[in-house]
């Protein structure tokens, strides 16, 4: 079992910055390959961002690429999201996940683990 906690969600103004994080326990955080996910009011999940297990590989969706910044402690068993230039449409709960492997956990073809989620709203 891997528990996944996220925080620092909040609300920010339209062009400001936040940073998620998302602590780990459980089993060996370097195993997995994370992602973050996030679902809007009404909408479906979608994936954000996913990082490889040493950090050497990234992948973002088009909505956030050069806005967002993945990145993972494995000494820490933290992930992290670092957002910038925040837009109304990214107001979301954010999810962390976690699966060995990368390419189907950006895909959500199948997450091992899920996070409870943590909010972010974006003032226009």
């Amino acid at each position: 079992q891997v528990q996944l906690v996220e925080s620092g969600g909040g609300l920010v103004q339209a062009g400001g910055s936040l940073r998620l994080s998302c602590a780990a326990s459980g089993r060996t955080f370097s195993n997995y390959a994370m992602g973050w996910f996030r679902q809007a009011p009404g909408k479906e999940r979608e994936f954000v961002a996913g990082i490889g297990w040493i950090g050497s590989i990234t992948y973002y969706a088009d909505s956030v690429k050069g806005r967002f910044t993945i990145s993972r402690d494995n000494a820490k068993n933290t992930l992290y999201l670092q957002m910038n230039s925040l837009k109304p449409e990214d107001t979301a709960v954010y999810y962390c996940a976690a699966d060995p492997a990368l390419i189907t956990l950006a895909r959500m073809l199948k997450v091992d683990y899920w996070g409870k989620g943590t909010l972010v709203t974006v003032s226009a």
